[in-house]
C-alpha cells in the first residue's frame, strides 16, 4: 500500500522526462474504464489503459452481470412491461436515498434507453425472457429481473413497478465466476480493442501529476519500476471502490468492518485517495450495499424476525434490502420461520445460489417449542406469528405490505434458522463528479483535467441499492468521461 506521503501530487516541472505519452490515460479496466476508453477512442483520442491485475475486467467481469436500466428499453418492450424515465425516476429517488442527486437520477433515467441501445451496437446481447421467481439473479440466461424492490413494499406504491435488471444472456453461467459480469465486459472489451485502445497490465498509479491546477499525467509502477505517463487531454480515474481499505471503511463505513463482499482486494480506494490529496470532494461516504446470504425462496415463504423475534421487513422484497434492514437496523440479528410444507416447497423451485439453502438451526412442532429451543423470551415469538397467521388467513400483511401471493398462514412443523451475521457489502460513495463526470474539487468546481467513473465516485446510489445501480452508473458514467476527456 503506497505510503501516505506518496500520495500527494507530482509537478510536471520535476519530471525530467516521460516515459509515455498519449491523449487519454484510463486508470482501471472494468466497466468504467472500457466504456470511457471506448468513447475516448470513438472520439479520436489515443487511449492507454493502466490495469493493476493481469487481465482485464475487475469487478464487474465476476458480477452477475444486471445493468439498471428502464424507462421503457426496447427488452422492456419486447416482454409487456411498461416504463417512462419519469417513474423510472421517481423510483430511483425513493429507493437509493437518502440525499441522492436528483440531477444525476434524472439524466441516468433519460439516457438509460440510449444507453441500453449503445450496449446492443456494442455487442452485449440481451436474451427477450423475464424471470419473475424471487433469487439473487436467474439461474439461466433471462435478460429481465426485478432488482431493487420495484414490486415490493413499500416502493411498489410510490412508482408503477417495472424491472429494470437487465442481464447480458450467457452460456455456462457460473455464478461468481463466470456470469453476466463477464459477458458484459467481453464484447465490451473486444470492441475497445478494435478502436485501438492499448493497456498496460501489472501497472498501479501511484500519483497525479499536475501541471498548476490541471492534471497532466499519472505515475505508475509496473514491475517495481516507476513510470512516468503524460496524458494530453485527461486523466480518467476508474479503479472501484475502497471496500478492501482497512482504514478508509473505519473512518467512512464502520458497519462494513471485517465484512467485505461482492468486491475485489484491489478496490482499495487508491483514485479516491489521489484526488483527495488534490482537494477533492467526496460524497455518501458511509453508504453501503449489504448483501444477505439467505434463499430468497425460502424467506418470501416464511418470515424474519429480529433478535427479540419482532419482523422488520417484507419478505418478498429484494434480498439487498433485507440485509441493509438487518445490518443497520436490527443489529445484524435474523432468524428465518418457516413452515415445513412451505420450506419443502421453496427447494424445489430453480435458484442460482443453491449454497444459500442449509438445513434449519431448529425444527419444533409447535412456534412454543421453537421460541424455546431458540432461546427468545416467551409469547415473543408466539404472538409474532399468532398476529402474521390472523392477516395471512387472508393474504393480509397490514404491517409490512408482503404481497398476497406470499402471504400465507405459517403452519407446522416449524422450522428456524439463525442467519445472525448473515451480511457483507461494499461501499457505494466515492469522489463528487458532475453530469460529465469531471472530478469536483471542494469549492465546487471540476479539477481540470480529472475524471472519474464507477465505484470510485459516488454515482445514482446515496444510501439504498438496486442490483445493476453499479455497474448501470459505472458504463453511463465511463461513457461520459471518455466523451468529456477526449474534448479536453
Amino acid at each position: 500500500m503506497a505510503d501516505a506521503t506518496t500520495l500527494r501530487p507530482l509537478s510536471a516541472a520535476e519530471v525530467t522526462e516521460w516515459d509515455r505519452t498519449t491523449d487519454v490515460v484510463v486508470a482501471g479496466y472494468g466497466i468504467a474504464g472500457v466504456c470511457a476508453s471506448i468513447e475516448a477512442a470513438r472520439a479520436g483520442a489515443q487511449v492507454l489503459i493502466l490495469e493493476r491485475t493481469s487481465g482485464w475486467g475487475g469487478a464487474a467481469a465476476l458480477a452477475g452481470g444486471f445493468i439498471y436500466l428502464g424507462g421503457g428499453t426496447p427488452l422492456q418492450r419486447a416482454l409487456g412491461f411498461e416504463d417512462s424515465p419519469e417513474n423510472m425516476e421517481k423510483f430511483m429517488v425513493a429507493a437509493l436515498g437518502p440525499g441522492v442527486d436528483r440531477e444525476k437520477i434524472a439524466d441516468y433515467c433519460r439516457g438509460s434507453v440510449e444507453h441500453y441501445e449503445w450496449l446492443v451496437a456494442n455487442g452485449v446481447p440481451f436474451k427477450e425472457e423475464f424471470w419473475g421467481e424471487p433469487g439473487w439473479e436467474p439461474p439461466h440466461d433471462e435478460g429481465l429481473m426485478y432488482t431493487g424492490g420495484e414490486n415490493a413494499a413499500p416502493f411498489n406504491t410510490v412508482a408503477d413497478p417495472a424491472p429494470r435488471g437487465h442481464v447480458p444472456q450467457m452460456s455456462n453461467k457460473r455464478t461468481g465466476s463466470k456470469g453476466g459480469g463477464y459477458m458484459l465486459m467481453k464484447p465490451l472489451a473486444e470492441a475497445a480493442e478494435k478502436l485501438g485502445v492499448t493497456a498496460e497490465y501489472d501497472t498501479r498509479i501511484q500519483r497525479l501529476i499536475v501541471d498548476g491546477d490541471r492534471v497532466v499525467g499519472v505515475v505508475a509502477k509496473q514491475y517495481g519500476k516507476e513510470l512516468t505517463i503524460r496524458a494530453e487531454r485527461g486523466v480518467v480515474l476508474a479503479t472501484g471502490s475502497f471496500a478492501y481499505h482497512e482504514q478508509m471503511i473505519e473512518g467512512f463505513a464502520p458497519r462494513l468492518i471485517g465484512r467485505p463482499g461482492a468486491a475485489i482486494e484491489e478496490h482499495d480506494g487508491i483514485a479516491i485517495r489521489l484526488a483527495q490529496a488534490l482537494g477533492a470532494d467526496l460524497a455518501h461516504m458511509d453508504a453501503t450495499e449489504v448483501a444477505f446470504f439467505g434463499d430468497p425462496q425460502m424467506m418470501a415463504r416464511g418470515i424474519l424476525v429480529n433478535g427479540r423475534g419482532q419482523r422488520y421487513v417484507p419478505e418478498d422484497t429484494y434480498p439487498g434490502r433485507i440485509g441493509q434492514m438487518t445490518l443497520f437496523h436490527q443489529e445484524n440479528q435474523a432468524y428465518l420461520i418457516i413452515g415445513e410444507a412451505a420450506y419443502e416447497e421453496s427447494l424445489t423451485t430453480e435458484t442460482s445460489t443453491p449454497f444459500f439453502r442449509q438445513p434449519p438451526t431448529w425444527a419444533a412442532e409447535t412456534i412454543a417449542e421453537l421460541e424455546s429451543d431458540m432461546g427468545l423470551p416467551e409469547l415473543a415469538l408466539q404472538s409474532t406469528v399468532e398476529l402474521y397467521n390472523t392477516y395471512a388467513a387472508n393474504g393480509q400483511d397490514p404491517l409490512l405490505g408482503k404481497k398476497p401471493e406470499w402471504t400465507k398462514p405459517l403452519e407446522g412443523p416449524f422450522a428456524a434458522f439463525d442467519m445472525r451475521g448473515f451480511t457483507a457489502g461494499f461501499t457505494l460513495g466515492g469522489l463528487r463528479t458532475d453530469l460529465d463526470s469531471r472530478v469536483l474539487h471542494v469549492d465546487g468546481r471540476p479539477i481540470a483535467g480529472l475524471f472519474a467513473a464507477g465505484r470510485c465516485t459516488s454515482g445514482v446510489c446515496a444510501g439504498g441499492y438496486a442490483s445493476g445501480t453499479s455497474l448501470g452508473d459505472g458504463s453511463f458514467y465511463g461513457r461520459r468521461a471518455g466523451i468529456a476527456v477526449a474534448k479536453a
